[in-house]
């Protein structure tokens, strides 16, 4: 099922054409952090094979589903998976 906000589908795909959706329902399913923001919207992060040592992050609206956002976290540092 195609879950994905207008803004990321006209936008976000546009600037980001190595990103499909289906990279980021992986790092959803699997997130290495996960955080609410104070709008609601949840921040996935995991490393994705593609992306070498990487980590993307994927931004989903309130209801965890919709990805809204997603981009390789240059400034990600990982810590420990204490907040999933």
């Amino acid at each position: 099922m195609k879950k994905v906000s207008i803004y990321f589908e006209k936008e976000v795909f546009r600037k980001r054409p190595y990103l499909t959706e289906e990279i980021c329902r992986r790092v959803i399913e699997n997130p290495y952090k996960k955080e609410i923001q104070s709008d609601g919207r949840i921040r996935f992060w995991g490393k994705v094979g593609e992306f070498g040592e990487k980590y993307l992050r994927v931004v989903t609206l309130e209801d965890g589903i919709t990805i809204h956002n997603a981009f390789i976290d240059r400034g990600f540092k990982p810590k420990g998976r204490d907040n999933l």
